[in-house]
């Protein structure tokens, strides 16, 4: 299927691996030009060669701290000059660490803000001027919002946050024809769910088998699903063919969540 995403320009947050690669790939493969980001600058610029070559796209790389605002700016302005009118953006960032509420501190608190809400709220700003045609942002959330995750209480506060201003945005924005949506993963083979899985087993004493095995038997499709899987969800809500779609949330999970 033609997503109708050749020739776009795309921004892509947290890109050099994991779930943004992979929304990052699926664009890339339907034609968009991406411009890819991640703290890491060999690594950002590793992905970004690779996408190139595999996918016969322009790419970008560019190392950014989204936690850093003038880190953000750059990285659009940069996008911008290179390629014009911006069509596409991907919020997304590493997940705050894996504790209780009560032993969360005031300074995880604040850290998991910058990370995760106001980040989102700096790359949609900034990039927003941008979308002169009009556009589509996706965030890349949590199972969180929905449901509250064990020892994931961070993720759940500030995700929440940034789903109350998605859905925000999407009634203020649809005048201007950018369109706002959240992608929400459910046990995606990555190495934060790997990072998590450790987490349970250190907690439980169980093996990492053992806690992958007693997760798979509560997906339905039976299986830990692939970047590959999440990306391809991810482009066609960010693409022309999603135009009707706005203020939603779609779950690439397996059918794992139980609420209606």
């Amino acid at each position: 299927m033609d997503l109708g995403l050749k020739d776009k320009v795309a921004l892509v947050a947290a890109s050099s691996k994991g779930l943004g690669f992979g929304i990052a790939k699926a664009l890339a493969a339907d034609g968009a030009k991406v411009s890819l980001c991640s703290r890491s600058a060999d690594e950002v610029a590793a992905a970004a060669d690779m996408i190139a070559k595999d996918c016969g796209v322009e790419t970008q790389a560019t190392a950014c701290d989204v936690r850093a605002a003038a880190d953000i700016q750059a990285w659009v302005d940069k996008t911008a000059a290179a390629w014009g009118a911006i069509d596409c953006l991907v919020v997304n960032a590493g997940g705050p660490p894996a504790k209780t509420i009560m032993e969360v501190s005031e300074d995880d608190f604040q850290a998991a803000f910058e990370l995760t809400l106001l980040s989102s709220f700096r790359m949609i700003r900034m990039t927003i001027p941008h979308m002169t045609n009009g556009g589509s942002i996706l965030t890349v959330t949590s199972g969180s919002i929905k449901e509250p995750i064990p020892r994931l209480g961070l993720s759940t506060i500030m995700r929440a946050g940034v789903a109350g201003m998605v859905k925000t945005l999407a009634d203020e924005l649809a005048g201007d024809g950018i369109r706002l949506n959240n992608l929400i993963p459910g046990r995606i083979d990555t190495d934060r769910v790997a990072q998590l899985d450790a987490v349970t087993s250190a907690k439980t004493g169980l093996s990492m088998e053992e806690v992958k095995a007693r997760a798979i038997a509560g997906i339905p499709l039976g299986r830990y699903g692939t970047i590959d899987d999440f990306g391809a969800a991810g482009a066609f809500l960010l693409s022309p063919a999603a135009s009707y779609i706005t203020g939603a949330t779609l779950r690439v999970d397996g059918g794992s969540m139980r609420s209606i």
